[in-house]
């Protein structure tokens, strides 16, 4: 317990998305801890206390509970569902408790319906009435929806931006304002006012500009240092970058619109899937072919080592690139993976979609050395 008796919460990171888990978890009138930020060690712990071959987002989420434990927190929240996802919480308390921490673990089943969730916050505050967590709730789906807006916005331009962090400092900005944002109008403001400063951010982008669509699981491809920033790293190389996954399209599809959303996806996937292959692996290979038929020059497909429904999808994703000759560059993340490897792949990949434009009769092998 905290120093006045009461609980300290705290969750692990995921992208930008701590500061709408702030507001969503002020209902529960505890103290918040938000986790510290990535870095190496974080899975260095997460991996010292982990099974060997489970998947990575797992280590990352154990090595940011230990560092929330390290630092005061003692109610940790876990979310699950989809794939071994959905064991995360179970077993992540089992190795903490064995390890000696004392917390308490709140697990947060089921679809993004409130009514999922409220008798399980009120384990933590019996004075939570539904009305004001469905304030709460909806304040933090606005937060997040403007949050994935702006950063949408960034990835596509930030690219060919004439002074060198200019976006990076806009969107810091906004950060910080978007946490203190209190009511929706504030978020509409603040959301409308942002955009408007990133269109005013001087650029230069060539009528060639390489477009490059982002697929695959979602927490290696929301979490930035968990794929070494893969998207900064594009856009470094004067690369349009598009990636449709985000919190708010799974709230969209949550619930009620999950099987028409799962119909659409299979549909999607034209001749290279009939029926559904598990959490977002569907996802990935829909999205993929929408890409392709865009227009765009390549797609990255992002996944920790071992994830099946990913795996499953790789079959289909090398199908559909083979057949069409579309370039898929397959990242697979682990422990061991190295930064330096995965630079030196985007450049290569970089390099080929140019040549690619250019039809140069190098492209054969260059492909061949990308895949």
């Amino acid at each position: 317990m905290s120093e006045s008796g009461g609980h300290v919460l705290s969750f692990p990171h995921m992208g930008n998305y701590h500061v709408p888990m702030v507001t969503l978890a002020s209902m529960l009138d505890t103290e918040i801890l938000v986790a510290p930020r990535m870095t190496r060690r974080t899975l260095e712990l997460g991996t010292r206390y982990s099974p060997e071959f489970v998947c990575i987002p797992f280590k990352y989420n154990l090595g940011n509970f230990i560092e929330s434990l390290e630092s005061g927190a003692n109610l940790l929240v876990q979310a699950g569902g989809g794939c071994r996802f959905g064991f995360y919480a179970e077993v992540q308390e089992a190795i903490l408790r064995d390890s000696g921490y004392e917390f308490e673990m709140l697990r947060l089943f089921g679809s993004f319906e409130l009514r999922d969730y409220h008798r399980q916050l009120r384990r933590i505050n019996p004075k939570l009435t539904f009305r004001r967590a469905l304030w709460h709730y909806r304040l933090a789906s606005r937060q997040t929806n403007a949050l994935d807006v702006v950063e949408d916005y960034s990835r596509k331009n930030c690219g060919f931006e004439v002074e060198d962090g200019a976006f990076e400092r806009a969107f810091e900005a906004f950060l910080g304002k978007l946490g203190r944002t209190q009511s929706f109008a504030e978020v509409d403001t603040l959301e409308r006012e942002t955009l408007e400063e990133l269109a005013a951010i001087p650029t230069e982008r060539p009528d060639d500009a390489l477009k490059v669509g982002v697929v695959g699981e979602l927490y290696v491809v929301m979490e930035p240092f968990s794929n070494f920033f893969v998207e900064k790293e594009l856009a470094k190389r004067g690369v349009e970058v598009h990636r449709h996954m985000s919190v708010s399209e799974m709230i969209a599809h949550s619930g009620r619109n999950g099987p028409k959303h799962l119909r659409k996806l299979i549909e999607m996937s034209g001749p290279y899937l009939h029926y559904h292959i598990g959490a977002h692996g569907t996802e990935s290979v829909g999205l993929a072919r929408q890409f392709m038929q865009d227009g765009f020059d390549g797609v990255l497909h992002l996944k920790p080592f071992g994830c099946m429904p990913e795996v499953n999808a790789m079959t289909a994703l090398q199908r559909m690139s083979r057949e069409n000759l579309f370039p898929i560059l397959f990242f697979s993340y682990d422990a061991q993976s190295s930064e330096t490897g995965v630079r030196t792949r985007l450049e290569a990949f970089c390099d080929m979609l140019r040549m690619r434009r250019r039809r140069d009769p190098g492209l054969a092998e260059a492909m061949e050395v990308c895949a």
